[in-house]
């Protein structure tokens, strides 16, 4: 097992965590992205674009194409970015814009002639170019930037602060890996933007010492003794010879990352190109996110009448907008207030109802809560024996409505009676007399005692009839009406039931279900 971390240890690294928080929130941070349809070789760009900008830059950033330039500015504001670089491409150029959030200005490039990273890197002999060096933010060089003109000034300060600034004194050697050079040509008005990778290898001793000293140890199996390596330098290819001069040689303040880089001893500083390389030019300086005036216009230009009646204009526009907002804000303020006073005259109507309803029930005295309002249990008894002589047709009893209503509860309303509905021949009499029957097919049933005497043997058992098949098989009994009734999911026809798997008539001795026992 490891050793565990000491108290020292973790307050330590928590604070080194905290300090490069601090760090990090306050650098400047980037957008690198291209609105509209570009070409492949454009979107290689931006990526190329994204890795000079490492690591202060959203390296996945993703665009889709309904996104405008509202979405990027909303979002850019709590991720705490300070500068977009846009690239667009039309039928006749590629631009660039480079803009400051969160209002502006915002430089207009055309961008002349561009080379990516694989086209650069694949024209070296030998190329230095690994993971590491994009761990930290490369070193900014201006070069001519010195002219007169209010355009190159603040070209300068844009790409100044598009970049972390160092402090010479407090600075890390071993965290500059990478330099961008950015140069202006006063005759063409054009800038050169240039990136380099950083080397440092000390000076003053022969090659054979700086061959020593690489990982990569020399083969002296042809060489008698090792001082022929040292003062002839024997067994060196061409590519390694001397490169440095008075140029690139400096002091270093302190000890370099490589072998032979000490302090207070000279190394020369060699840059090798990595790319991505282009070469702009400042069309046009806008005021804004793209929507305020133009400072600078490199072929349109404008007289002072011109630039006066724009001012006007502008200003005007703004007294406008100020003018709108400001009664926007009126209505709102109206509509609120008569909002809030609706609010108070229903509180206070409802207060005031609630009042007058528990007024009322306290002066109310306690009614029938069968009776209906302003009508005595008399008037009402006399109502619902009107009502059943007009619905039967004859004087009610007695006792039928001769008391009160039935208890209900309490507000809840008398339930109302039912329209009885009589047939032709049926009396609602209830003086026990029999009530006559229903006229069928046969007419009405005779009354008196049934002809021919009473039934033989008794009782007839329920379920039999004559002529079925428990009374014996084709007697004189009426037939089996068809469509009758169902003896396990079959209709019973004529000449007794059919059972499942049965054709023509039954078998003899097959008894119905249901019939009595013991009879034949």
């Amino acid at each position: 097992m490891g050793k565990t971390k000491t108290k020292n240890q973790k307050k330590a690294r928590v604070n080194a965590a905290h300090v490069a928080q601090e760090d990090y929130s306050t650098v400047p941070h980037s957008f690198v992205f291209h609105r509209g349809q570009i070409g492949k070789n454009v979107a290689q760009l931006v990526q190329d674009m994204r890795r000079v900008m490492e690591p202060f830059t959203a390296e996945s950033l993703k665009v889709r194409k309904k996104n405008v330039l509202k979405d990027f500015v909303a979002v850019a504001g709590p991720l705490g970015i300070t500068h977009f670089l846009v690239f667009t491409k039309t039928p006749s150029s590629i631009n660039m814009r480079l803009a400051r959030l969160p209002k502006g200005p915002m430089l207009h490039f055309r961008v002349v002639k561009y080379s990516l990273v694989k086209d650069v890197v694949s024209s070296l002999k030998k190329h230095r170019m690994h993971q590491h060096q994009f761990s930290h933010h490369p070193l900014l060089v201006l070069n001519n930037f010195g002219v007169e003109g209010l355009q190159v000034k603040l070209m300068a300060t844009m790409f100044q602060n598009m970049f972390p600034s160092i402090n010479v004194h407090k600075v890390n050697l071993n965290s500059i890996k990478r330099c961008v050079l950015v140069n202006y040509d006063p005759l063409s008005q054009e800038v050169d933007f240039r990136h380099y990778s950083v080397k440092v290898v000390p000076v003053g001793m022969s090659r054979g010492v700086k061959k020593l000293m690489q990982e990569r140890f020399p083969n002296m199996s042809k060489l008698d003794d090792i001082s022929e390596l040292l003062l002839k330098g024997a067994n060196l290819s061409e590519s390694e010879a001397e490169q440095d001069g008075e140029h690139n040689i400096t002091e270093l303040p302190q000890v370099y990352s490589g072998r032979g880089n000490m302090r207070s001893q000279q190394s020369a500083v060699r840059l090798t190109e990595i790319g991505p390389r282009m070469t702009l030019r400042l069309v046009k300086i806008e005021e804004g996110m793209g929507e305020g005036s133009i400072l600078y216009h490199a072929i349109i230009s404008k007289t002072e009448e011109e630039l006066q009646e724009i001012l006007i204009r502008k200003e005007a526009e703004l007294k406008r907008k100020e003018e709108r907002k400001r009664k926007q804000e009126q209505n709102v303020a109206q509509k609120k207030e008569k909002r809030e006073e609706n609010r108070k005259k229903s509180l206070a109507g409802i207060k005031r109802k609630q009042q007058d309803q528990a007024g009322e029930t306290d002066d109310s005295e306690v009614e029938d809560p069968g009776m209906q309002e302003g009508q005595p249990a008399a008037e009402h008894s006399e109502d619902e024996a009107d009502y059943y002589r007009q619905a039967v047709g004859e004087e009610p009893d007695e006792d039928m409505f001769s008391t009160s209503q039935r208890k209900r509860g309490p507000g809840r309303p008398p339930r109302p009676f039912k329209k009885r509905k009589l047939s032709s021949g049926r009396s609602p009499a209830r003086d026990g007399t029999s009530k006559p029957g229903k006229e069928g097919k046969r007419g009405p049933r005779p009354e008196g005692p049934r002809p021919g005497g009473p039934r033989p043997g008794g009782p007839r058992p329920r379920g039999l009839r004559p002529g079925g098949p428990a009374e014996g098989r084709g007697g004189d009994g009426p037939p089996h009406r068809k469509g009758g009734k169902k003896i396990w999911g079959k209709k019973a026809r004529e000449g007794g039931p059919r059972w499942k798997g049965q054709k023509g008539k039954p078998r003899p001795g097959v008894r119905r279900k249901g019939a009595a026992k013991g009879r034949p």
